[in-house]
């Protein structure tokens, strides 16, 4: 069997004890690792206690524990931080715990009502933090930053404030295995970085730009992420990209009084695409909405996710095939999950032959995105006439109000009301 590899100091008094997992292909079904991945804990020495910063996988927590013992005895452990419960960083918690009894641990407010579903220990004392509280190891300050959604709701990082030393939890981290560890030393890894962000920290992107302004101000040295590379070789670079990916780019080419309608189809014969243009041209004649017209059998879904997360309203055109949508639309709409969406708004229609429940589906669809869907679809039997155009137009321009505020709003009297409950009745 091939020896484990020790315990890799990364600053004074400070090292890495996390593990190896470099035969993992698929992370949390979502993510492809052709690299395999790290469980990154770490070990920070005081003159009066010891601190260990997340624990690793369950699987993989012999390695943790051989490396511990190497850097520091379990009754020498005064602190246990969690930066985040996910079970790949607490899943060799609760031997840790056993081994090292008069640890205390602190987690984030919220980590809280997980901890116990997660751990399955009864019993477990644990220690609320928040942004500023901070714990002295003796020469050693750990201050701590809450991070909520980065990715969970429990998220936090750590910093060791005399060596400038972060410990970010799942942020600038990516699921790339190397056991040379240091990002000036390993391959090229900068594609998992890139794609990690899109997968995992893009859909929180408003929670993202909230930990910046908490995270650029420090002047980082090293940023020792849970996953991936720890980043030693400017450390600052990598919040300066997490700027960059996490800021809005349409506004360069939409200005702030404007608002942006992407209208998306396919066509089998011709005859959605004939209602696309009629939803562009009635969304145009709104003053104040940019409209942008994309045929989805050219282009397929992932150039577009990055102008439908700065859109304001998205409508998708799509035939009926066999009683459903086509496939590139739900590709598309799929493509959403890793954005946020919520509270746009949105619209469909589409020709079919038979029976027309693609509208329908992909309404229902954008309602469970949580976009705002204001507006019944229009449908039209092949070929769509005059009027069935006219409704695409009106469907348009109705949308682009809604977009602006500019839609006019019925008054209704009581009477009227009374009037439809009985006609109801």
């Amino acid at each position: 069997m091939k020896p484990i590899p020790g315990a890799v100091e990364i600053a004074s008094g400070t090292h890495w004890i996390g593990a190896l997992d470099p035969g993992l292909r698929e992370f949390d079904i979502i993510l492809k690792t052709a690299n395999g991945t790290t469980y990154n804990s770490y070990c920070v020495r005081g003159e009066n206690g010891v601190a260990i910063i997340d624990t690793v996988k369950a699987s993989h927590a012999e390695e943790f524990f051989h490396r511990l013992e190497q850097v520091a005895r379990y009754d020498e452990i005064s602190t246990i931080v969690l930066n985040h419960l996910e079970p790949d960083h607490s899943g060799a918690l609760p031997e840790l715990m056993r081994r090292a009894p008069q640890a205390k641990l602190y987690i984030s407010a919220k980590a809280q009502l997980m901890l116990k579903a997660l751990v399955k220990t009864d019993g477990l004392d644990f220690n609320i933090v928040q942004t500023g509280d901070s714990v002295d190891l003796g020469g050693r300050t750990l201050r701590f930053f809450s991070t909520p959604f980065l990715h969970w709701p429990d998220t936090q990082c750590t910093l060791v404030e005399e060596q400038d030393i972060l410990f970010s939890g799942d942020v600038f981290g990516c699921h790339f295995c190397d056991s040379r560890l240091f990002n000036d030393q390993v391959g090229d890894f900068r594609f998992s970085f890139e794609y990690y962000y899109q997968h995992i920290m893009r859909p929180f992107r408003e929670h993202v730009l909230e930990a910046l302004e908490l995270l650029e101000p420090l002047p980082l040295k090293l940023i020792a992420p849970a996953h991936g590379p720890i980043l030693r070789d400017a450390a600052q670079s990598y919040v300066r990209r997490y700027r960059q990916l996490a800021s809005p780019l349409l506004h360069n080419e939409v200005g702030a009084d404007n608002k942006s309608l992407l209208v998306f189809y396919i066509s089998s014969y011709g005859n959605t695409v004939l209602m696309a243009r009629a939803v562009a041209e009635g969304a145009e004649a709104v003053s104040g909405v940019r409209v942008s017209l994309y045929d989805l059998q050219a282009m397929g879904d992932l150039p577009f996710v990055d102008l439908i997360e700065e859109a304001d309203g998205i409508a998708f055109g799509s035939p009926t095939i066999n009683g459903d949508a086509v496939k590139p639309v739900w590709d598309m709409l799929s493509s959403l999950a890793v954005i946020k969406v919520r509270d746009k708004f949105g619209a469909a229609f589409g020709s079919y032959g038979w029976s027309g429940e693609a509208i329908n589906m992909i309404e229902d669809r954008l309602r469970g995105l949580k976009l705002r869907v204001p507006i019944k679809g229009v449908r039209a039997r092949l070929i769509p006439t005059g009027e069935e155009l006219d409704k695409c137009r009106d469907l348009g321009k109705q949308l682009a109000q809604h977009l602006t505020g500019t839609l006019d709003r019925r008054v209704i009297s009581m009477s009227e009301l009374l009037a439809q409950e009985q006609s109801h009745a």
